[in-house]
């Protein structure tokens, strides 16, 4: 019974990603925390999620021309080692039970973070827009990069709406679709390593793993298809608002 709502939380949080373009990681683990799995098992569990099911999309976008590979190298070569150097860190401690605090904790930043992105995402970005050389955008790429990877590695959360912000403030005449294309790219094999990593942890749920993506991956595409007759101004302040809610319960309670 249990897999049968695990296979419907897939579906639903997959419906969403697919409407909305985001959510992923910021809905999957605090509704995983609701069900009653603690924070490492939600957090290694939806890293994998994330990676898995985020990968066709990487395919598509690339056969199409969306991706700029000179970012994607620039950024995972920030975000891969912080991966890996977060999970070495959080391996120091004896039990998981060690550093469930500190993992909630930065939940709760990142969830009110990502609210404010998605709510603000427009004023956020032309408020901060920058213009840099080739060459400095690559040490900021690489420096955003190194930040990301090792928040997305505690949370699971921020790969998508906070990798997408950067971009679009770092590069503010890159079109939408390579914008998309591009944090894509990025996106998936972080999450990838940073599931890996916790899989050496014991973090990850193989069971509840094969459950989300069941139910998933044919929302995700079904969302897809129904976003143009849905407006994003509607759904996304739903959105932010329940993400930021989490988040304050993480931060505060």
């Amino acid at each position: 019974m249990d897999f049968l709502w695990y296979i419907s939380a897939g579906a639903a949080v997959g419906l969403a990603v697919g409407i909305t373009g985001v959510g992923g990681g910021s809905l999957m683990t605090p509704l995983l925390l609701i069900f009653g799995f603690p924070p490492h098992i939600a957090i290694g569990t939806d890293l994998m999620y994330a990676g898995i099911a985020k990968s066709t999309g990487v395919v598509m976008h690339a056969k199409r021309g969306n991706v700029n590979w000179t970012i994607v190298f620039a950024m995972a070569a920030g975000s891969i080692p912080a991966s890996l150097i977060t999970v070495w860190t959080l391996s120091q401690f004896d039990k998981p039970d060690h550093y469930q605090e500190i993992l909630t904790s930065t939940l709760g930043v990142m969830l009110v973070l990502t609210a404010a992105v998605i709510l603000f995402r427009a004023k956020l970005t032309k408020a901060l827009s920058v213009n840099i050389s080739a060459a400095q955008s690559t040490k900021v790429v690489f420096v955003c990069g190194f930040i990301l990877g090792g928040l997305v590695t505690l949370t699971s959360v921020g790969a998508g709406a906070l990798g997408t912000a950067i971009m679009m403030i770092l590069f503010p005449i890159m079109r939408a679709k390579n914008i998309v294309g591009t944090d894509l790219a990025h996106a998936v094999p972080l999450t990838l390593v940073a599931g890996t990593g916790h899989i050496f942890l014991g973090n990850v749920d193989y069971s509840l793993l094969t459950a989300l993506l069941i139910g998933s991956i044919p929302t995700i595409y079904i969302g897809t298809r129904i976003a143009s007759h849905i407006p994003n101004h509607v759904l996304q302040p739903i959105l932010a608002t329940a993400l930021f809610s989490f988040g304050m319960k993480y931060l505060f309670f």
